[in-house]
């Protein structure tokens, strides 16, 4: 029964080893390409809600996805969509900054730390309950 317990952990590990191998790739690489690409200042115009998934146990909440717009020096105007959600609905009007793709406009980022910030959290966190869940099962009393 415990050689149970270790294989449904070693599955778990895996999948969050894998799961932030892959958050960090893909963070990692959209730094790259926004370091090489101009930085303006976008106007929020609206948001889009969304909801969490409310994984973990914890409830749903309600998130909001901010709508921008920028001109680039041409005064060309551009639309966006922000991937980082907010607990709160931001303000029309408002400014963000976003970097975007100089030859292809269209594709923008808003740029922020809050990715990185978020791995660096969930990195240690995920360690320590591996850790802790692996204490578990060998302390877990099993019937004989």
């Amino acid at each position: 029964m415990r050689i149970i317990l270790y294989i449904v952990w070693a599955l778990f590990v895996a999948a969050a080893v894998f799961a932030m191998i892959h958050a960090l790739r893909r963070t990692r690489r959209q730094e790259q390409l926004m370091a090489s690409w101009p930085k303006v200042q976008a106007t929020v115009t609206g948001s889009v809600a969304g909801w969490t998934s409310g994984g973990g146990g914890s409830s749903r909440s309600r998130r909001f996805f901010p709508t921008y717009q920028f001109t680039d020096p041409r005064g060309t105007l551009f639309m966006g969509k922000s991937e980082i959600s907010t607990a709160a609905a931001p303000a029309p009007g408002s400014l963000i900054e976003v970097a975007y793709n100089p030859a292809n406009p269209n594709e923008s980022l808003q740029v922020s730390p809050a990715p990185r910030t978020t791995l660096g959290c969930l990195i240690p966190f995920f360690a320590v309950f591996a850790l802790a869940l692996l204490w578990f099962i060998s302390a877990f009393p099993l019937p004989s």
